[in-house]
């Protein structure tokens, strides 16, 4: 045996305790209390000291996602946050990259449909340098002309590449139909004409209009006092200067009135279909119970009706669920399933009655056990580390959840009863009025035009 071996094995003993200490941090679950404080500059700061790892997360939200596009110029908030981190006054995009991975940390700036985001993580002996790099990129983004080029053609190759996966036409069509007029109906990153139109001027417009303090969240998680967060943040984001912002009307959410369908004729085995309409918003109070509803009905995997009778029983699909977007404003309610083409049918005559049967009769005893059982159980995952709760704390605020919402999640969870399920099914699941998408060989789906049949 070789001494490198001898060494690996003398040293697994403290790797693996060292993995499982970790493991254990993670996992454990003390009750959180996050603190909120509005700075003098208009900055909403929220705070979780955390001491499990010597390490600091920070989540900065802008409300600038693309429900703030221009109408004519959809892509413009995408680019803007994704321009962040490629340069600045007084760094190049690729002296950014280096200072970052010099100390083992992380910084990243990306649109939403929403906000748009920015994040930093690093050890709390570097969090010096994280900083002026994290309030650079925030304050001072140059968005250079040949980055700008660089990220449009990507992005544009990435949308056509896009054309060819029958998932993602599948599901551009289905939000475009769900949502005329109205943002959520184009794609964040905009679309292939769009982007082609979008100048550096663009860009400036958009970062000077909404890039505020008083117009950002900011999140800190870590190894460091709430005095000490504070302090930090003001130190950093000082000479940010708060101004009055007007954020333009967005559209209403519209219903979807009438049954209606859309088919996409593709030389491919499988159907790619979805079925559905609006939905609810992430402050709906109704988001508990619906939450429940759509693990027992379509979000629950293999422990789901759609599963168990499509899937299980059938064997009609290879995949099938269904889920609520829930965002600032109602988000879509979709179910969506892969099938061959001559099941496509049949699959969403199943579908159908799944959905008339939640409506329609109450869940079981052991169903609704299961259900809070499982979205109780694995709540604490979400917050097992202190990325996932500083972009937790970055959505309770800007969706007005309440600073007690991670501690109350589970008590609210716990008291939907069946009664709720059925109320929620027959409020937010509409079996007649729906847009139907599908992606496939219409010769062999047997549907029609206009019609789910």
């Amino acid at each position: 045996m070789s001494s490198k071996t001898k060494h690996i094995i003398r040293v697994l003993p403290a790797l693996f305790t060292i993995i499982l200490l970790l493991a254990s941090a993670c996992l454990a679950s003390p009750k959180i209390e996050p603190k909120r404080v509005v700075l003098k500059n208009g900055i909403t700061l929220l705070f979780v000291e955390t001491h499990a790892l010597p390490m600091v997360n920070i989540s900065v939200a802008i409300k600038a996602g693309a429900i703030y596009d221009p109408k004519d110029n959809p892509g413009v908030a995408n680019l803007t946050a994704m321009l962040l981190d490629e340069g600045t006054k007084s760094r190049t995009s690729k002296q950014i990259a280096e200072e970052i991975d010099f100390i083992g940390g992380k910084i990243s700036a990306s649109g939403g449909e929403d906000f748009s985001s920015a994040s930093l993580v690093v050890l709390k002996k570097d969090l010096k340098t994280g900083m002026d790099l994290l309030s650079d990129i925030l304050l001072n983004p140059a968005f250079p002309e040949e980055e700008l080029e660089r990220k449009k053609k990507e992005t544009i190759a990435s949308i056509i590449s896009e054309k060819d996966d029958p998932g993602a036409v599948v599901s551009k069509a289905f939000y475009k139909a769900v949502f005329p007029g109205h943002p959520y109906g184009i794609p964040v990153e905009g679309e292939e004409e769009s982007i082609g139109k979008i100048t550096r001027d663009d860009i400036v417009r958009f970062y000077q209009q909404y890039y505020k303090p008083n117009n950002a969240i900011v999140a800190v998680v870590g190894d460091l006092g709430y005095k000490e967060a504070v302090a930090l943040i003001e130190e950093y984001f000082r000479q940010w200067g708060k101004s009055r912002i007007t954020l333009p009307d967005v559209p209403a959410v519209t219903k979807v009135t009438k049954k209606g369908a859309i088919l996409i004729d593709r030389n491919i085995t499988q159907a790619n279909i979805v079925l559905g309409h609006t939905g609810i918003s992430r402050d709906n109070p109704d988001y508990y119970a619906v939450s429940v509803m759509n693990y027992i009905l379509g979000g629950g995997g293999f422990q789901s009706r759609l599963i168990k009778e499509i899937r299980d029983k059938k064997g009609l699909a290879y995949s099938v669920y269904s889920r609520f977007d829930v965002n600032k404003y109602p988000g879509a309610f979709s179910v969506e399933i892969q099938t061959k083409n001559e099941s496509a049918l049949e699959a969403l005559e199943g579908i159908k009655a799944e959905l008339k049967k939640i409506r329609d009769e109450k869940v079981s005893d052991e169903e609704l056990k299961d259900a809070k059982s499982y979205i109780t159980g694995s709540f604490p995952l979400k917050f097992d580390t202190n990325a996932k709760i500083s972009n937790f704390l970055v959505q309770i605020e800007f969706y007005n959840l309440g600073l007690d919402y991670l501690n109350e999640y589970v008590k609210k969870i716990e008291g939907i009863t069946k009664d709720d399920i059925m109320r929620v099914a027959k409020k937010y699941i509409d079996t007649e009025n729906y847009i139907m998408v599908a992606v496939g060989n219409q010769e062999k789906t047997g549907l029609k035009e206009g019609t789910d049949k």
